[in-house]
């Protein structure tokens, strides 16, 4: 039976309630206040062996007390509640020392499993936590659940110069929250350096990352220096890392291995300390079966994996970005503009192929075309052109050609495949074919049923026809993100 005494902070009584039910039934003596003074009160007589508080209390912020509470006890763990659920405040958490952030609402065996965590981890713990600029203006926008995991995700990375591997649509933000591990964390002193491999000519991708020395090769009139050396004691951002030409990929997983390199004509190793972070659109998985990627390598990046979220898995998201928008124009000289309701309710019905970066394209055009304070429906639907709505499509799916109306699923795989072979011209696809053809439609098959059955696994494995251990293997090994519903 666990035990401890935890020291409960939060000015809503029913909170306070609930949360001393969960945290008493699961053997912990708990003693809770609706202000920060009893809880300073309590900590600094020595009191607790585990502090939960929210941020918003009536007579001081969390984010004040937390310092204070660290510098007499260093290794009392505190877990931050908040409902304001922005990437600030879990990097803020993060840095003045808690523990864990969980964003309100949260699920109560969540927080009995963190509170286990944190009475059982070892002390003396070093936070790692660097204090990070107070700029308000955050890179990361929307309270969706989808966002509050990378957000707990990127408030952990923080302190750490581990690997990081984002995957997600063109759109989704990849570089943004490159750019903010970078900006947020420990290396924030050095230089950020982006790469894009997708612009960058294969011949010249050595000599782009490495640098080159004086006649090293034809053109070569002067001593180059690489991405490498230009990011040094910061960040290196490998964008597009599926883009990259094989020769690359070995010379890459050679100085991921042995930290150094040397420049393309240069015999000197030259140590680095760089960290990396890669991104892709494209699933790597297939990359590697079609011989396109390196096995070895894709585990060297994916250390810490992070999935951005396409747009229309996170529509609430919506009207917070739609704002954020509206205020960067706004401070570009255009005019303060809102949307009626109408309006709002389009664009959360809408695909979103581009999406976030197609939705900023569109607030702008709002904002610089049309005088009216208020965008209203039938301006959003006309700058949307007639594009596909969410109720016409099924959810998950990409903007690819719609299907013929005549058109049944065979005709339009043959179809399909008839343009892939036709794009070989006179040679043939990579071996492998069959598998890949087969995993390319299990994944948007079962994503489509347990969509349906909003993330109910048993009602999904009924639909699907198939066992229901058959069902979670195949989630597994589809890398399928489950999103549950209690309104299943």
């Amino acid at each position: 039976m666990p035990s401890g005494q935890i020291l409960l902070a939060d000015d809503d009584a029913a909170i306070r309630t609930v949360l001393n039910q969960a945290l008493s039934r699961a053997g912990y003596e708990v003693r809770s206040s609706s202000n920060a003074a009893t809880l300073w009160r309590w900590v600094s007589q020595g009191e607790g062996d585990l502090v939960i508080t929210d941020v918003m209390m009536p007579d001081e912020n969390a984010f004040d007390l937390l310092p204070r509470i660290k510098k007499i006890r260093p290794d009392l763990p505190i877990i931050v509640m908040s409902a304001q659920n922005t990437f600030m405040t879990a990097i803020k958490a993060s840095e003045r020392g808690a523990y864990e952030y969980l964003p309100k609402p949260f699920d109560l065996k969540e927080l009995v499993a963190v509170v286990g965590r944190a009475l059982s981890r070892p002390r003396s713990v070093p936070t790692g936590a660097h204090p990070a600029p107070e700029n308000e203006d955050i890179p990361l926008v929307g309270r969706s659940q989808a966002m509050q995991e990378i957000y707990r995700a990127l408030a952990r990375l923080m302190p750490t110069d581990l690997t990081v591997m984002i995957t997600g649509e063109s759109g989704t933000g990849k570089e943004l929250v490159a750019k903010a591990l970078h900006d947020y964390g420990k290396r924030r002193q050095g230089p950020f350096v982006a790469v894009n491999m997708a612009a960058i000519p294969r011949e010249l991708i050595e000599s782009e990352l490495f640098g080159h020395e004086k006649g090293a090769f034809t053109g070569a009139t002067a001593r180059s220096t690489g991405r490498f050396e230009q990011a040094e004691g910061g960040t290196l951002f490998l964008d597009e890392i599926g883009d990259m030409p094989m020769e690359a990929q070995t010379r890459l997983l050679r100085v991921l291995q042995q930290g150094e390199y040397t420049t393309v004509g240069g015999r000197v190793p030259i140590k680095t300390h760089v960290r990396i972070v890669a991104a892709t659109n494209k699933d790597l998985r297939v990359l590697i079966q079609q011989g396109l990627f390196r096995e070895d390598l894709y585990f060297r990046l994916n250390v810490v994996p992070l999935r951005l979220p396409p747009l229309r898995e996170r529509v609430e998201d919506i009207p917070d970005l739609v704002r954020h928008f509206f205020v960067l124009v706004e401070k570009e000289g255009l005019g303060r503009k809102q949307l009626d309701v109408e309006a709002m309710d389009r664009l959360k019905r809408y695909r979103w192929p581009g999406n976030v970066r197609e939705l900023e394209n569109l607030v702008r055009r709002l904002a610089a075309l049309y005088p009216q304070d208020t965008i209203t429906g039938a301006i959003v639907d006309a700058e949307l052109d007639s594009q596909p709505l969410l109720p016409q499509q099924p959810a998950g799916k990409s903007s690819q050609p719609a299907l013929q109306a005549s058109e049944g699923l065979s005709d339009a795989v043959e179809r399909h495949l008839n343009e892939y072979f036709s794009g070989f011209r006179d040679s043939l696809p990579p071996p492998g074919l069959y598998h890949r053809i087969l995993r390319e439609i299990e994944g948007p098959l079962i994503g489509a049923a347990l969509a349906a059955t909003r993330g109910n696994q048993i009602r999904a494995a009924e639909l699907l026809g198939v066992n229901r251990n058959t069902l979670r293997k195949k989630v597994r090994d589809l890398d399928l993100m489950v999103v549950r519903s209690n309104r299943a």
